[in-house]
């Protein structure tokens, strides 16, 4: 599938129900047609959303076991392919040799790019181990027929920091296509564009959005996105045509909601604001995750009605 990263995609969340024996398991019916609603909206420029990515941070893929996993890909790859978009899930793994099972593993159930985290590892990897760690991944992805694009979030816990060099230095590959950078410190971005104006780079952080389209990425991942489809999408068209104060306007609007996505809890917050969104909270507070308390879930129903307040003044609703 030829990919061109000009747009935004959903990171979708994973919808879970109880089990008979009272315990939670994926609900893939609910989970494959929250995606569908996802990439059936459309700006009002008439674009939609240009990728779906799977089991990723929202999709609470840290919780999940490999099986799990897979079987939620292969679920979600039935949707891309009727939308005709990428399917991209993300893999971090300890060593390079476990990553390599990993990706072999993603290609089997429809995965079309791997976003690859660094290394989990407690000590910080060198250069060299980590660009081999991301040189035998690109390797790998060729030789089963997937792309691969290296995610920095540095400003996350629990993830090392890429450094620029090494960015730029692994764009070169011929199996990555993209670069995902997570960061409010656009700057980054800018950075690497300045020293190649070819790269494909997405934002991964929702209240960047605009900012980081100035800086030269080409398009974003978005979780808020996945609760305002239309919104997102009409922001980006504003982006990619350089429109920036309309662009700025759907920014403000969702600001309330988009600070949730740069948070710890992130996924738990936006999966509730999900729940609301659809009337239902029960569903949107199902999770692997953490527990909310109830201050946290009257905050986030609180900046989810002031987005979707601001969000109909612009006829953003849909």
């Amino acid at each position: 599938m030829s990919m061109q990263w000009n747009g935004v995609m959903p990171a979708v969340f994973t919808w879970l129900k109880e089990s008979k024996s009272g315990s939670l398991e994926i609900d893939f019916d609910a989970t494959q047609k929250q995606a569908a609603g996802i990439l059936k909206a459309q700006g009002k420029g008439g674009s939609r959303m240009c990728g779906l990515v799977g089991s990723g941070t929202l999709g609470e893929n840290s919780y999940l076991t490999t099986k799990q996993r897979l079987s939620l890909l292969k679920s979600l790859s039935e949707v891309s392919k009727e939308y005709n978009v990428p399917l991209i899930s993300g893999a971090a793994a300890e060593t390079k040799e476990e990553l390599v099972k990993i990706v072999e593993g993603l290609a089997t159930v429809g995965v079309d790019t791997v976003m690859v985290m660094p290394p989990k590892t407690k000590a910080v990897p060198s250069e060299k181990e980590m660009y081999e760690y991301y040189a035998l991944s690109e390797a790998t992805a060729k030789d089963v027929g997937v792309a691969i694009m290296p995610y920095n979030n540095p400003d996350a816990a629990g993830y090392h920091a890429l450094s620029t060099e090494l960015l730029l230095k692994l764009a070169t590959l011929p199996n990555v296509t993209a670069l995902k950078i997570s960061t409010i410190d656009v700057s980054i971005i800018e950075t690497m564009m300045l020293a190649n104006k070819d790269l494909k780079i997405l934002a991964g952080v929702d209240t960047v959005t605009v900012h980081a389209g100035l800086a030269g990425a080409s398009g974003g991942i978005t979780g808020v996105g996945c609760i305002f489809p239309k919104a997102s999408v009409t922001m980006q068209e504003y982006v990619l045509n350089g429109e920036w104060a309309e662009a700025n306007k759907i920014s403000q609007a969702l600001n309330s909601l988009s600070y949730l996505d740069a948070q710890p809890l992130l996924m738990e917050y936006l999966k509730l604001a999900m729940g609301i969104h659809h009337n239902d909270i029960a569903g949107g507070l199902r999770t692997f995750g953490k527990k909310l308390t109830q201050q946290q879930i009257d905050d986030v129903h609180a900046r989810y009605i002031l987005a979707k307040e601001r969000l109909e003044v612009l006829d953003l609703i849909g």
